[in-house]
């Protein structure tokens, strides 16, 4: 069935510098040359929030930085649960001034560097700790109708256990789903295309050669030496999933980025 669009390129995943970085102006520099080019193409930019749990810069305050234009409908911003509410909501307003609408809402990987939103911040009653459940609760209340609220979706994990997990994201006003990385065709993403026909489905594309960093995601261990070769699967994505939009990871943007205006057509 066909699947509502968000965007008509591919959602190219792009890390900010980590606050770490003995090479900021140069990580900086990759980053508006990252993003200027996926602008350019017509492609939607999804900046991660502390990947991997790693302390970084936000994705909104290098944009603000670096005075990089947002095209409109071609930036997503992740936004995890690792975060003071003071920080959240600068983010938040953030986006908000920058025309930004498309956030991806996560639980996220944190560390015990990050804070944590807690359930009383964010006015969740009868759960420990808060997840993207609560967390897109709490933004579709506070900020009605300003964003456009996605989420992950594992199709490796149990799949009553994950589809239940969907129908809650769903009633707390997801409104798109990305999918982990995806080799060829999963039958838990047909199910979960066939189950929500109306809800805009992007599955992800592992552009790495490094298959076995999958490991964790995937739930078993994939050695090292696995032959894997990422445009194949990606041509094999548009063949298996046509309607579904694709949402690069670890995309290698010297030697693979040139390659995508084919792939597209």
């Amino acid at each position: 069935m066909k699947q509502h669009h968000l965007t008509p390129g591919y959602h190219v995943e792009i890390l900010p510098p980590k606050q770490e970085t003995e090479k900021l102006y140069e990580d900086l520099d990759r980053f508006a040359n990252r993003f200027n080019r996926v602008m350019e193409s017509g492609d939607c930019a999804c900046i991660t929030d502390n990947a991997m749990g790693n302390l970084a810069f936000q994705g909104t305050e290098v944009i603000e930085e670096l005075e990089l234009q947002v095209v409109e409908d071609q930036v997503m911003i992740h936004l995890n649960t690792f975060h003071t509410k003071k920080d959240l909501h600068r983010i938040l307003d953030s986006c908000r001034a920058l025309h930004i609408r498309r956030l991806l809402v996560v639980t996220g990987d944190g560390s015990d560097r990050l804070p944590r939103l807690t359930p009383a911040e964010v006015g969740a009653e009868g759960v420990a700790a808060v997840t993207s459940v609560e967390l897109l609760r709490y933004i579709e209340h506070t900020y009605p109708g300003d964003f456009d609220l996605g989420v992950a979706f594992n199709p490796y994990e149990p799949e009553d256990y994950e589809f239940a997990k969907l129908a809650r994201k769903l009633d707390a006003g997801a409104t798109f789903v990305i999918t982990q990385p995806v080799i060829e065709r999963h039958p838990v993403v047909d199910k979960l295309i066939t189950s929500y026909p109306e809800l805009p489905v992007v599955v992800e594309a592992w552009m790495s050669k490094k298959l076995h960093l999958l490991s964790e995601a995937v739930g078993y261990e994939i050695p090292e030496d696995t032959p894997y070769e990422p445009i194949e699967n990606l041509k094999a994505l548009h063949r298996n999933y046509p309607e579904s939009e694709v949402y690069l990871s670890i995309l290698g943007f010297k030697t693979q980025y040139g390659l995508l205006q084919e792939l597209r057509n």
